[in-house]
């Protein structure tokens, strides 16, 4: 076993919050990156999460976190220290992807936090491993262990000779995309090689992070949720090949399309995702139910998830839903590239909730299907509920009536919430806003045939049942009816769905 606490719960800064966090006395759902340092505190000490992503992905990050937490809470964290009992952990910036402005930035305030901490007479480096997104390759994983080594290195004999700094990181793999989670064992494979090349040891342990969202906003939720099985599943048969412990992350928001983890599904993606080790608790799990919710759920899942048995599926199995995940992705892909045009009024008009770079040009990078550049993956989720159209459904139906008869078995099999998932989705569902919305384009006749088939195999009542959801689907058509007008109107109305729905996107 891993010789340190391996965190259960990760709060993350993911913008997916419908309403203010309940430690903001002004009551606003924006949170800049000001209020971060003090968001962190609260989410450790308020919800006792064991983890805390500090994001240097795309948004502005504090450098000066660590001293600010010591300098403000400094009895909190004398018995609550970082990097033993609670974990402050960095992502870094992609600099294969975007600039790398952040990168010299985050890595010097994990150096000078050392520094900080030993003052203070902390026995414990307090940020020691870090996350890097996009990872494709082995070896970005080790140029960035040796960016830190030289850094580390050249601080410790130029500007602080009499505190020498520990020049190694741990990191962490983000692998968001269906082919890089289902070769994470090829990869982690050749990091293994690379990195006892280099160091002249194997790591005794390694973290692999599984983002859910960006490979369902790429690809489509079927290959999403089957690509995330896939991987827990093969990254625990490679922990025994490789006598490694390896220890899953999974990114996971409140909606269905981005994981499903919300306070109200702790049982089900329990199900869904045995083997996870780490769950991220968004900003929509933690701000949009009640107090005593999130943190009896929180409760749970620390409970549940060190000890639930992985995920195991038969190599045949594997075959096939490989299978089913690249079908899908094609029904998907047709069918959003005719969608995404008509939909770019209301990316336009989505609320924000962080402070973020400009996601494109110069600081940014964007997602893109097909060449068709695309919102983040919240706005984009909850773009397409705002209109009464579920994201989930898009290509599903089509692609599981499509499957052999073999491979819709072993997917219904793998998939063991998927009724109860879609009879859920269906509420959310409003028919008369995509009779509108089919005369701007054929595509939407194909999503209403995904609905359709949905169903019929599961006997679905299609459109509201509680009176919020009836609220949902009156301002859908709204949103529709006004789609080309103003964009104010639209963002309020966006906004009051989302407190209906419990998230954002």
């Amino acid at each position: 076993m891993a010789q340190r606490k391996i965190p259960s719960i990760m709060g993350t800064q993911h913008p997916d919050n419908a309403n203010a966090p309940f430690w903001d006395s002004s009551q606003q759902p924006f949170i800049s990156a000001y209020r971060e340092m003090n968001e962190a505190f609260e989410n450790f000490s308020e919800l006792d999460v064991d983890e805390y992503m500090w994001d240097w992905e795309g948004k502005h990050a504090d450098a000066a976190v660590i001293d600010r937490l010591f300098s403000t809470e400094y009895d909190y964290f004398k018995s609550h220290q970082i990097g033993r009992d609670k974990f402050l952990t960095f992502r870094f910036p992609n600099i294969w992807e975007e600039k790398g402005y952040n990168l010299m930035q985050a890595m010097t305030a994990i150096l000078s936090s050392e520094d900080f901490s030993h003052d203070l007479g902390f026995d414990q480096r307090p940020l020691f491993e870090t996350i890097l997104p996009m990872t494709q390759r082995a070896d970005q994983l080790i140029e960035m262990q040796i960016l830190f080594e030289k850094l580390a290195k050249f601080k410790s004999v130029e500007f602080t000779k009499s505190d020498k700094n520990n020049p190694y990181i741990e990191m962490i793999p983000l692998f968001e995309d269906f082919n890089t989670q289902l070769h994470a064992p090829e990869i982690l494979k050749t990091y293994l090689k690379l990195h006892e090349e280099h160091f002249g040891f194997r790591p005794k342990y390694l973290r692999v992070f599984l983002a859910g969202s960006d490979s369902a906003l790429t690809a489509g939720f079927m290959s999403s949720i089957t690509g995330n099985k896939l991987a827990i599943a093969r990254l625990h048969e490679f922990a025994q090949e490789e006598n490694i412990e390896i220890y899953p992350i999974s990114g996971t928001g409140s909606a269905i399309f981005r994981g499903g983890l919300s306070p109200k599904r702790i049982q089900r993606y329990l199900k869904e995702f045995p083997g996870v080790r780490t769950a991220t608790v968004q900003s929509a799990f933690r701000y949009d139910f009640p107090l005593e919710e999130v943190t009896a759920a929180i409760t749970e899942l620390k409970a549940k998830l060190p000890v639930v048995e992985p995920l195991k599926i038969s190599a045949a199995d594997q075959k096939i839903l490989t299978e089913v995940a690249e079908e899908s992705a094609e029904f998907y892909a047709h069918t959003l590239d005719q969608l995404v045009p008509d939909m770019q009024p209301i990316f336009k008009a989505f609320p924000k909730r962080r402070d973020r770079r400009q996601h494109v040009g110069v600081l940014g990078y964007s997602r893109s299907v097909d060449g068709i550049e695309l919102p983040r993956a919240i706005n984009f989720t909850g773009a397409f509920y705002s209109i009464g159209v579920p994201p989930e459904f898009i290509g599903f139906g089509r692609a599981l009536k499509n499957l052999k008869p073999s491979h819709l078995e072993t997917f219904v099999r793998h998939y063991p919430s998927m009724a109860d998932d879609f009879r859920e989705l269906a509420n959310y569902v409003n028919l008369d806003a995509l009779e509108i919305l089919k005369t701007h384009s054929s595509a939407w006749a194909d999503v209403a045939r995904d609905i359709m088939i949905m169903k019929d195999i599961f006997n679905l009542e299609i459109g509201p049942k509680t009176r919020e959801q009836q609220q949902h689907a009156e301002i859908a058509l709204q949103v529709v009816q006004i789609k080309e007008g103003s964009s104010i109107a639209i963002t309020a109305l966006i906004n009051r769905m989302a407190q209906l729905r419990h998230f954002l996107g």
